[in-house]
C-alpha cells in the first residue's frame, strides 16, 4: 500500500503555524514533493501540545485554498468600472511605479492623511500581518485605523478588571470541575480545546454552554441554558447577587486580591432573580442553580468568547463575568478562572517590526473601522463620526479633516465584513477614491479596487504567530516558492516603500533577519526561554511562565490598585459606572419577547472563518446558501416555513434568506451564520448591509449582534415589504 506524503520519506517536511483569526493558533507540518516543489500534505504538528496532531476541517484542506484555480497570480489594474470587477494583468513595476507616483502626488496636494490604510485578522501573523505594513505608514504619516472590528470592547472591560487580558493555560481546564462555555460555540471555534473539556468531562466535570443557539456545542454539553442576546451582563450579576446572598464568596481571597467588594455587595442586591429573568429568559430558579453551582463546585473555568460582546453593552458584561473567579477564589486553582484570549501574557515589544519611531511627532487622526463608510464619506459630519474618541464623554469637537483618497487594503474583506455594507459600498464606488487591495482571490472588495496586488499564503512566507488562546509561540517558514507572481505582504510594502523614495535601512531588511532580531530583541522574562535558534529547530516555544501556569492565584493583578477590580477608579474616570452594570442590547427583552422587532445575530458559519473559505467550494457546498435561523413561535406569527424565502430588513435596507424554522434558538432572536461574500449572496448583499457602524459601550467595538430586524415572508422571487 502506498505511504501518505505525510510518512514518506522522500518528502521535504516544514513545520509552520496556521494564520488565521482563530485561538488555536496550530501548529502545523507540510509535506513538499522535493523534485516538483509542490506541498502534497498539510497535518496538524503531533508534538505541539495544543494542536495535538490535529487540524480543523478548513485548515486540513488549506492546500485546497494556496492552489485554487481562482487563486490571483499577477498584479491587475481595473478597465471597467468601479464595482464589475473587470481588470488586465499588468507587471510588478508598473503596479509598484503607478501606486507610488499616486501615493507621493497624494501626499503632496493633499496631505499624507488623505491616505487610509484597511487592515484586520486576515494573518494573524506579527511581520505578515502589520509590520512591513506600518513601517510604511508610519513613515507616511497616513491616517491611522482604530482596528476594533472585533475584540476590543470585550478586551477593554477585562483590562478594567483584571488588568490584561490574562487566562489560565487552556491544557488546564482538564483539571476543571465547572466549566461554563460562555457565549462560545467551542466546537466550531476553539476546537482544539473541546478534547481537553471532554478529558475534564471523563473525570467528572460538569460542561454547562450559556448561549442564545443551541449550537453543536451545547447539544455535546451537559446543559443548554439559552439566554437572550445581550443579556449576558444581567446574568453575572444575578450570580453575584447569590453568591453574595448565600455567602458562597471565597472572603480570604477577596480580602487580598480584590478591592471594592462592599460596594459590589450593594449593587448586587439590587439584582433580584425575579428582574433578572425578566431580563435574560432565565428561569430565577436556574439562575439560582447556576451560581450555586459556581459557588461550590472547584474548581470552576469559564470560557467566554467574543461575539458575547458585541453589543450595546459588550464591554460591561464581559467585565461583568471577569469579575466572578475573583469572587470564588477561583483563581486559586488550576483549572480555575476565566479566558477571554491570553494574548495579554504576551507581552512583546513590536516596536522592531512596526517602527513607529518612523511617525516622529506627527499625530495623525485616527478612524474607527466600524464607519468605513463614514471614513470615506465626502461629508464632514460623517468623517466626525469615524473619528475614535477616547472615552464616552468625550464630546469635544472634531476636526474632520480632508476626504480619503487613497485606500490600502490588506487582511481583509471590507465590502464584505464591515458593517453599514451600503455605506462602505457608496464610498468604494466613489471615483475619486484610488483603492489597492492585496488578496488572494478575487473578493467582494477586489471588485472596487484600482489596483489589486497577488499575496501569498501562509505555506509561501515567513513569519511568526502570537495566538491568543494558548502559550506557544509559533514560527512559520515557506515550504513552497510563491504561486505564480504573487508577494509577500512585507515584499509588497517593502517595494512601494523603496518606490515612494524612503531609502531607510528597515525597507530593505529580509523577512527573516526582522524576525531573528524581533524575537532576540525581546527583554520581558516570559521570553527569557523563546530564541530565535529554538523556534528555527522547534517551530514554537512555550511562554517563560510556570507550570501549572496561575496568573493570579495570590492577586497580584497589573491593574492600578494590583488587585482585581470589583470597583474600577480608571472607569469612573473615563466616564463610566466603575461598579458592574447592566445596559441594555438596541432590542429589549420586552420588544423580543412580544413585537414585531426581531434580534438578530450572525455568528460565523461553521465552514467558514470570517470571510476566508468562502470561495473554497467545498465548504460552500456544505454550508449550501445563506440562511436565517429562527423559532417556530416567530416563524408562525409570521406565516413563515421551514425553507421559506424571507426578507430581513431594518432601516439600512433588506437582505433575501432562506428560513430555517428551529427550537435551537430563543425566541424573539434569529441568527444568520456569516459571512457570505455579498457577490455569493441573494440580490449582492449579506447580512452587514444591516449591521450598524454604531460603537459598544468601551473600545469603540462593533455590534455585530446587536441589529434589530423585522422578518417578512417573499412571494415567490419578490419579498413582501410593505407595512
Amino acid at each position: 500500500m502506498a505511504l501518505r506524503p505525510r510518512h514518506d520519506p522522500r518528502m521535504r517536511v516544514v513545520t509552520g503555524a496556521c494564520p488565521h483569526d482563530c485561538p488555536d493558533t496550530c501548529a502545523w507540518q507540510v509535506a513538499v514533493d522535493p523534485q516538483t516543489g509542490r506541498a502534497v500534505d498539510i497535518w496538524g504538528h503531533a508534538e505541539h501540545p495544543f494542536t495535538a496532531g490535529k487540524l480543523c476541517g478548513k485548515v486540513d484542506n488549506y492546500l485546497e485554498r494556496s492552489y485554487h484555480a481562482d487563486r490571483l497570480t499577477t498584479p491587475l489594474r481595473r478597465i471597467g468600472p468601479k464595482g464589475q470587477g473587470r481588470f488586465q494583468p499588468i507587471s510588478w513595476a508598473e503596479a509598484i511605479s503607478e501606486i507610488a507616483t499616486r501615493t507621493n502626488e497624494l501626499v503632496e496636494r493633499e496631505g499624507a492623511e488623505s491616505i487610509l490604510q484597511y487592515s484586520y485578522a486576515g494573518t494573524m501573523g506579527l511581520l505578515q500581518g502589520e509590520g512591513m505594513a506600518q513601517r510604511f505608514f508610519n513613515k507616511l504619516g497616513a491616517t491611522r485605523l482604530g482596528r476594533t472590528i472585533c475584540a476590543s470592547a470585550g478586551t477593554q472591560g477585562m483590562r478594567y478588571t483584571l488588568g490584561r487580558s490574562v487566562a489560565p493555560d487552556p491544557l488546564d481546564f482538564e483539571h476543571a470541575r465547572l466549566i461554563w462555555l460562555w457565549g462560545t460555540n467551542t466546537l466550531t471555534s476553539n476546537m482544539h480545546l473541546w478534547p481537553i473539556i471532554q478529558r475534564a468531562s471523563k473525570a467528572g466535570a460538569k460542561v454547562v454552554v450559556i448561549d442564545p443557539v443551541r449550537t453543536r456545542t451545547a447539544r455535546a454539553a451537559d446543559e443548554w441554558v439559552p439566554i437572550r442576546p445581550g443579556t449576558d451582563g444581567a446574568l453575572a450579576l444575578g450570580l453575584m447577587h447569590v453568591l453574595i446572598r448565600d455567602d458562597l464568596v471565597d472572603h480570604d481571597y477577596v480580602a487580598r486580591g480584590a478591592i471594592g467588594f462592599e460596594q459590589l455587595c450593594e449593587r448586587a442586591h439590587e439584582w433580584s432573580l425575579d428582574r433578572v429573568e425578566a431580563i435574560t429568559g432565565i428561569p430565577a430558579a436556574r439562575v439560582e442553580a447556576l451560581a450555586r453551582d459556581y459557588g461550590r463546585i472547584k474548581p470552576a473555568a469559564i470560557r467566554i468568547n467574543y461575539g458575547l460582546q458585541r453589543h450595546r453593552g459588550g464591554g460591561m458584561a464581559v467585565r461583568n463575568i471577569a469579575c466572578l473567579p475573583a469572587l470564588v477564589g477561583a483563581w486559586r486553582e488550576r483549572g480555575g478562572g476565566v479566558q477571554l484570549s491570553s494574548s495579554g501574557s504576551f507581552r512583546l515589544d513590536l516596536s522592531g517590526i512596526e517602527r513607529p519611531d518612523l511617525l516622529g511627532d506627527r499625530k495623525p487622526r485616527t478612524f474607527n473601522m466600524n464607519r468605513l463608510g463614514e471614513a470615506l464619506s465626502l461629508d464632514p459630519e460623517q468623517r466626525r463620526r469615524a473619528h475614535l474618541r477616547e472615552c464616552p464623554n468625550d464630546q469635544a469637537p472634531i476636526d474632520a479633516g480632508e476626504p480619503v483618497h487613497a485606500l490600502f487594503v490588506y487582511n481583509c474583506n471590507p465590502a464584505a465584513v464591515a458593517p453599514d455594507q451600503g455605506a462602505v459600498l457608496r464610498g468604494l464606488a466613489r471615483d475619486d477614491l484610488f483603492t489597492v487591495v492585496l488578496e488572494h482571490f478575487a473578493t467582494d472588495t477586489v471588485d472596487w479596487a484600482d489596483i489589486v496586488l497577488p499575496a501569498t499564503t501562509q505555506i509561501e512566507h515567513w513569519d511568526i504567530v502570537r495566538p491568543y488562546g494558548h502559550l506557544y509561540l509559533g514560527l512559520n517558514r515557506p515550504a513552497i516558492d510563491p504561486v505564480g507572481q504573487s508577494l509577500p505582504n512585507s515584499e509588497i510594502f517593502r517595494r512601494i516603500a523603496q518606490a515612494c523614495g524612503f531609502d531607510e535601512p528597515c525597507f530593505h531588511e529580509p523577512d527573516e533577519a526582522i524576525l531573528a532580531a524581533f524575537v532576540d530583541a525581546q527583554r520581558d522574562p516570559t521570553m527569557a526561554t523563546i530564541s530565535w535558534a529554538r523556534l528555527l529547530e522547534q517551530g514554537y516555544c512555550r511562554l517563560d511562565v510556570p507550570d501549572p501556569y496561575l496568573p493570579f492565584a495570590d492577586g497580584e493583578f497589573p491593574t492600578p490598585s494590583g488587585r482585581c477590580e470589583l470597583y474600577s477608579q480608571s472607569m469612573g474616570d473615563a466616564g463610566y459606572d466603575p461598579l458592574p452594570t447592566y445596559l441594555a442590547p438596541a432590542v429589549s427583552a420586552e420588544q423580543a419577547q412580544n413585537g414585531e422587532i426581531l434580534h438578530c445575530i450572525s455568528p460565523p458559519a461553521h465552514s467558514f472563518l470570517n470571510s476566508t473559505f468562502v470561495n473554497v467550494h467545498k465548504f460552500a457546498r456544505r454550508e449550501k446558501q445563506p440562511f436565517l435561523l429562527l423559532h417556530p413561535d416567530d416563524a408562525s406569527e409570521r406565516g413563515i416555513a421551514d425553507g421559506t424565502q424571507v426578507s430581513v430588513e431594518n432601516q439600512r435596507g433588506s437582505v433575501r434568506l432562506s428560513a430555517r424554522v428551529t427550537e435551537e434558538v430563543v425566541r424573539g432572536t434569529v441568527v444568520a451564520p456569516g459571512i457570505w461574500w455579498a457577490k455569493l449572496s441573494p440580490e449582492g448583499r449579506n447580512i452587514n448591509w444591516l449591521s450598524p457602524p454604531d460603537e459598544t459601550d468601551m473600545g469603540a467595538g462593533a455590534r455585530f449582534f446587536d441589529v434589530p430586524v423585522y422578518v417578512r415572508a417573499c412571494v415567490t422571487e419578490v419579498c413582501v415589504t410593505e407595512g
